[in-house]
C-alpha cells in the first residue's frame, strides 16, 4: 500500500497540538504494517532535514520518508498559522502553494500513491486538487483520497475575493462545492471531494452530523454518511511512557507506582507549591480556549484553590490569560500558571499530578486522557466526543471521573467526588494501578486505517467498473 500522508504539522518537526502527535505516530505505525508511507509537510523555521534541495528538504526515519516543502517567504516564520495578532492573512496562499507542490513533488520522486491521506483544512486542498486538477492525469489514475477531520471547528474559511488563488475554476464556488455563506470553506470542499472521510473517534463522527456539533457542516456530513467513519486516535508509547520518559524526575510503572509520588514532590518543589503528598494535585495541558472548558474551569478555580493545588500549562485567548493571571496572584501557594508550551513541563504534569482536568465543551478525540492513564493520573472529563469513547466513570468500574452537565457546579461536584476517593488511599492506589495498564497503542488504530484504505480502493474500482459498463451499454 503506497500512502502519501499530508499534514501541516508533524511531531517532532513542528507542533501546535494533537494533529502533530497523530501525524508523527500514525505513519510509523502504518509502515510497520507494510505500507510505504511518504509524509509531506511545510518546511518551517527550525526544521533541520538530513538533506536539503532547492524545493524541499528530506529526512528518513524508521522506514518513513519525510518531505518538507520549501517556500521561505511563506514558512520561515516564528509560528505555523498565526501570531498574537491572529491568523496570518496569507494562509490561503500559503497552504494552496503547499498542496500544489505535493503533486509536483510526487511526480518528481516518481511516487504514484494509492492513497492520499489529508488532515484538516490545511491539506484538504490536496483532495480537491486531485479531483479537479489531476482527474485526467495518468500518474494519479489509481489514486484515491481520504480526509481526516481532527477538529471540525477549524474549517479554513476565507473571503470570496481570494478564490482565484486556489487555481480551480470559479464554477466550483457554489453551495454544492466550496462556497459557504458567501465565503470559501476549504474543509467543506475537502469533505465533498474526498473518497472517504474519517474523524478521530466513533462518538465524534455521530456528533458532527447534528446541528449542535456540526459547525454548519452537519448537512454536508449527513450527505457523506455512507463514506464517513470514526477511528479512535492512539498514543505513541515511545514518547509517552513513564518507564522511559527522560523528561520526568524518576521513571516508574504500575509495578513501581510509589515512584510517581517522587515526581509529585519534586514537581511541587519546582513550581513553588507546598510539598505534600496528601494534597490533591490537579493539572491540565491545554489550549486556553472555550472549547477546552477554560470558561467553566476558570469560574471554578476559587473553589478548587482553597483546598487543592492546580497546575495549568498552555496558551490561548488573551481573555483567559487575564483571568488566570488574577487567580495566580491571589492563590500563589496553590496555583502554578504557565502561559507557554513547554514539553518538559507537559510531561511532568502527567507524571506528577493526581488528576488530569479535561472539561472540554467538545472534544473530537483527545489524547491527554489516554496519556494521563499511562502515567497513572486519573482523568476528569466532560461527557463529550472522544472522551465518551475513552473515559468511563469510576462508579461504573471505569478509570476516570465524568460529569454530564456543562457547568462549573458539576465540575466542582465531580472533583469533590474524586478528592473523596483520593483520600481513601487503598482504593485510589488500586485505581491508578489499573489505569496505568490501559493500552491505547497505534497498532490497533493503524490496522483500522489500512482497512479503511482498502475499502476506499475497492469501492473506487467498483465505481470504475460500473462507469465502464454504463459506457459500453
Amino acid at each position: 500500500m503506497r500512502v502519501a500522508f499530508c499534514s501541516s504539522e508533524v511531531f517532532p518537526f513542528a507542533k501546535t497540538g494533537g494533529l502533530a502527535d497523530v501525524s508523527g505516530a500514525l505513519p510509523y505505525a502504518l509502515s510497520k504494517k507494510g505500507c510505504e508511507v511518504k509524509v509531506f509537510m511545510p518546511f518551517y523555521k527550525g526544521i533541520n532535514p538530513q538533506k536539503n534541495y532547492s524545493e524541499y528538504g528530506f529526512t528518513k526515519q524508521a522506514g518513513v520518508e519525510f518531505f518538507f516543502i520549501r517556500n521561505d517567504e511563506y514558512f520561515m516564520r516564528d509560528y505555523l498559522y498565526g501570531d498574537s495578532c491572529g491568523d496570518y492573512p496569507d494562509n490561503l496562499q500559503r497552504f494552496s502553494f503547499f498542496n500544489k507542490k505535493i503533486f509536483k513533488l510526487l511526480k518528481k520522486i516518481n511516487f504514484s500513491p494509492q492513497i492520499i491521506h489529508s488532515n484538516d483544512w490545511q491539506t484538504a486542498l490536496a483532495n480537491i486538487y486531485l479531483k479537479l486538477l489531476y482527474k485526467n492525469d495518468k500518474f494519479f489514475k489509481n489514486t484515491k483520497c481520504i480526509l481526516t477531520i481532527h477538529n471540525l471547528a477549524y474549517q479554513g474559511i476565507f473571503e470570496r475575493e481570494e478564490f482565484g488563488s486556489l487555481g480551480v475554476p470559479w464554477d466550483y464556488f457554489n453551495m454544492r462545492h466550496l462556497e459557504f455563506y458567501g465565503k470559501i470553506n476549504l474543509l467543506k470542499g475537502g469533505i465533498i471531494f474526498s473518497d472517504m472521510v474519517n474523524t478521530v473517534s466513533p462518538a465524534y463522527v455521530k456528533e458532527i452530523q447534528t446541528p449542535d456539533y456540526g459547525c454548519g457542516l452537519d448537512g454536508v456530513l449527513r450527505e457523506k454518511r455512507k463514506y464517513l467513519c470514526g477511528i479512535l486516535n492512539a498514543i505513541d508509547y515511545s514518547v509517552w511512557n513513564p518507564q522511559i520518559d527522560k523528561l520526568i524526575y524518576k521513571n516508574y510503572s504500575h509495578r513501581t507506582i510509589e515512584d510517581k509520588y517522587v515526581n509529585k514532590r519534586m514537581f511541587q518543589k519546582e513550581l513553588g507549591l507546598k510539598v505534600d503528598k496528601n494534597i490533591f494535585l490537579l493539572g491540565t495541558v491545554s489550549r486556553l480556549v472555550e472549547q477546552k472548558g477554560i470558561d467553566i474551569l476558570s469560574r471554578a478555580l476559587d473553589h478548587f484553590l482553597k483546598k487543592y493545588q492546580v497546575v495549568i500549562l498552555g496558551m490561548g485567548d488573551e481573555k483567559y490569560h487575564r483571568i488566570l493571571k488574577k487567580k495566580a496572584n491571589k492563590f500563589k501557594k496553590s496555583f502554578s500558571l504557565n502561559l507557554k508550551f513547554d514539553e518538559a513541563i507537559a510531561h511532568r504534569v502527567y507524571a506528577s499530578c493526581d488528576c488530569f482536568l479535561m472539561p472540554s465543551r467538545f472534544e473530537p478525540c483527545g489524547l491527554s486522557q489516554m496519556i494521563s492513564y499511562k502515567y497513572a493520573t486519573v482523568p476528569l472529563v466532560y461527557h463529550t466526543g472522544g472522551l465518551v469513547d475513552t473515559v468511563v466513570d469510576i462508579s461504573q468500574k471505569g478509570g476516570g471521573f465524568v460529569f454530564s452537565n456543562y457547568t462549573s457546579a458539576d465540575l466542582i461536584s465531580a472533583l469533590n467526588r474524586a478528592n473523596q476517593i483520593f483520600t481513601e488511599k487503598k482504593k485510589w492506589l488500586k485505581i491508578i494501578k489499573k489505569i496505568a495498564r490501559y493500552n491505547f497503542s497505534w497498532e490497533a488504530a493503524a490496522a483500522k486505517y489500512i482497512e479503511m484504505y482498502n475499502k476506499t480502493i475497492k469501492e473506487g474500482k467498483s465505481q470504475n467498473s460500473k462507469c465502464k459498463s454504463a459506457i459500453q451499454n
